[in-house]
C-alpha cells in the first residue's frame, strides 16, 4: 500500500498502484478525480477548501491534520507517502504529520515510513510553491532528520519536467520507473541466482528505514571502466544530487556469472568513504551486458539543499518590488513662494497682506 497526500501525492500513489493506494485530501472533488483504493477527507475549516482544496496555503492542510491523525499515523507505517512540498494541502498535512512523528520518543524500525516529496522547479513554478518549500525543507524536515523517527527521505525535482517540456502523467512515470527500480532490488535478489553478497526483505527494509536522504540510479556497467567515474555520469538526474555517503546499497546483475568479480572495484571505491555497502551479485540471463542499481544515502542539511532556492526566491521578490514601485507615477515637486501666496490669499478677503505677514513671521510660520 502507499499513501498519496494532496494533489500530486495522490496522483503518484495512485499511478504507482491504484488498487492499494489510499489518497488524503481536504476537497471531496480533489479524491474524486483519483481511482483510489482508499480516500480520506481531511476536514478544513474552511467552506472553499472543502470545494476547491488548499491551493497553495498550507495553514490549510496544518489545521484539518488533526481531523485524520489518528488514522493517517497508523496507516503510514511501514509504508511509503508521496506528497509535493509548494503545494497547500500536502506541504501542511506532512508539516504537521513529520512534526508529529518527530516528537515521539522513538519509532520503531518496522514501523518506519519512506517519504516520497517533490519539489519546484523555482526558475519556472509559482514563487509560492517556491517559498512553500522553503519554509518545509527547513523546518519539518530538517527537524525529521534530527529526530530520526522516519525513513529514507527521497527528493525529486521538477526541474527536469520544465527542461524537457514532458506532460506532467508522463513526468510523473519517470519518476515512478525510477522509484520502482530501486524497490525491486530485494525481488530481484529473490528471482536470480546469487553469485556474490545477498539483500533480501529485511536487509532492503533496515536500509530504507534509515532517517537519510536516498539518491538512487540504474545504469549499463562496464566493469573495465571506473566505477566512480560511470556512477558520477549516471547520476539520477530526476533526484537532488547525493553528497557524502554515509551509507549505500548496490544490486550487480551479470548476464556471464565471469563478470561478477567486477564488484570488488565497487566495494574499493566506497571502501575510500569508509562505507562497507550492502550488496548483491546475482546472474541475469534475460540481459546482454551488466547492470547495477545503487543507492546512496546521505544527511546533506536541508538548509544547504535550499541554497538554490533562497537565491531564486530573493530575486523574484526583488523583481516584485521593482514592479511595483515602476507603477507609481511620479510627481513633479511644486516650488511655492509662501509670501506670495499670502498676499494673493489676503487680497482676495480684501485685507493687509503685509501685516498679515508681519504677524506670521513673528509666529514663525514664515
Amino acid at each position: 500500500m502507499t499513501i498519496g497526500i494532496g494533489g500530486a501525492g495522490s496522483k503518484l500513489s495512485t499511478q504507482l498502484d491504484p488498487a492499494t493506494s489510499t489518497i488524503i485530501n481536504v476537497s471531496d472533488i480533489e479524491l474524486e478525480k483519483f481511482d483510489a483504493h482508499t480516500k480520506l477527507r481531511a476536514v478544513a475549516h474552511s467552506t472553499r477548501a472543502q470545494l476547491r482544496g488548499a491551493r497553495k496555503d498550507p495553514s490549510i492542510g496544518r489545521d484539518a491534520f488533526y481531523s485524520v491523525r489518528e488514522k493517517l499515523t497508523d496507516i503510514i507505517r511501514n509504508d511509503i507517502v508521496f506528497s509535493s512540498t509548494g503545494g497547500g494541502t500536502g506541504n501542511g498535512l506532512c508539516t504537521e504529520l513529520l512534526d508529529y512523528l518527530s516528537g515521539l520518543d522513538s519509532v520503531p524500525i518496522v514501523d518506519k515510513t519512506m517519504f516520497v516529496f517533490v519539489l519546484p522547479y523555482p526558475e519556472l513554478e509559482a514563487s509560492e510553491f517556491v517559498d512553500n518549500t522553503l519554509q518545509f525543507l527547513e523546518g519539518p524536515v530538517s527537524r525529521a532528520i534530527d529526530a530520526g523517527n522516519t525513513g529514507n527521505l527521497i527528493l525529486f525535482s521538477n526541474q527536469q519536467k520544465f527542461l524537457t517540456r514532458l506532460q506532467e502523467d508522463d513526468y510523473n512515470r519517470l519518476m515512478l520507473d525510477s522509484l520502482q527500480e530501486f524497490l525491486v532490488i530485494p525481488e530481484k535478489g529473490a528471482r536470480f541466482d546469487h553469485l556474490d553478497g545477498n539483500i533480501d526483505f529485511e536487509d532492503f527494509h533496515l536500509y530504507t528505514a534509515k532517517p537519510y536522504f536516498n539518491h538512487f540510479c540504474r545504469f549499463d556497467f562496464d566493469p573495465g571502466a571506473s566505477f566512480e567515474k560511470q556512477l558520477k555520469s549516471n547520476y539520477n538526474n530526476l533526484l537532488l544530487a547525493p553528497e557524502g555517503t554515509i551509507e549505500a546499497m548496490f544490486l550487480l546483475e551479470v548476464p556471464d556469472a565471469d563478470q561478477a568479480v567486477a564488484f570488488y572495484d565497487i566495494l574499493d571505491y566506497f571502501a575510500k568513504d569508509n562505507v562497507s555497502p550492502t550488496y548483491s551479485v546475482v546472474h541475469n540471463p534475460d540481459i546482454k551486458k551488466p547492470s547495477i542499481t545503487v543507492s546512496i544515502l546521505y544527511s546533506r542539511k536541508p538548509l544547504e539543499l535550499v541554497d538554490d532556492f533562497n537565491v531564486i526566491s530573493g530575486k523574484r521578490k526583488r523583481t516584485r518590488v521593482k514592479k511595483s514601485l515602476d507603477q507609481y507615477v511620479t510627481l513633479t515637486k511644486l516650488e511655492i513662494d509662501m509670501t506670495d501666496e499670502t498676499r494673493k490669499a489676503a487680497k482676495d478677503v480684501d485685507q493687509d497682506g503685509e501685516e498679515i505677514i508681519n504677524v506670521l513671521k513673528r509666529i514663525g510660520k514664515l
